[in-house]
């Protein structure tokens, strides 16, 4: 990816003015959104680090660089933020993170939260909650406009 193509983050922004900014530590998330936001695009770009950078520490478990980049990775397909809350200095975001794996398609459905330590935001831990894969009629989930069907719901066998 280039920084000049749309963030994957589905801010509609290219890279550059989007989630390239946090990555590259040139500022932090000002928002829960916006971390998540910055996340969901750090594993469609394999940024590992920023991923760990970015999780507070009393909540990693035994999370690591090696067991994020372990195969076989998903191919990201886009990201539905549902509902986002900030409170002070904790908030939540509600997210769709749709995506294939070996062909069959799948999604993360969480109410993500966060908290703000030292004026920076962390994710610490989600709510996992039952998803919808789409019928064949409804629009895709990759945003393309097409029906599910013609699209990411295709058979690929």
């Amino acid at each position: 990816m280039t920084i000049s193509e749309l963030c994957p983050c589905g801010s509609n922004k290219n890279y550059q003015h989007c989630c390239y900014r946090f990555h590259s530590k040139e500022l932090f998330a000002s928002t829960p959104e916006e971390l998540m936001r910055s996340r969901y695009s750090a594993f469609v770009l394999k940024e590992f680090q920023y991923l760990m950078d970015t999780h507070a520490d009393e909540y990693t478990d035994s999370r690591s660089i090696e067991e994020l980049s372990k195969p076989p990775l998903p191919n990201w397909l886009a990201l539905d933020v549902i509902d986002s809350t900030q409170k002070q200095n904790t908030g939540t975001v509600t997210f769709i993170a749709w995506y294939k794996l070996e062909g069959k398609l799948d999604a993360i459905h969480e109410k993500s939260n966060f908290v703000k330590t030292k004026d920076h935001w962390f994710y610490t831990d989600g709510e996992h909650l039952t998803v919808r894969i789409p019928k064949r009629n409804d629009l895709c989930v990759c945003h393309s406009g097409k029906k599910f069907k013609k699209c990411c719901g295709a058979r690929s066998d």
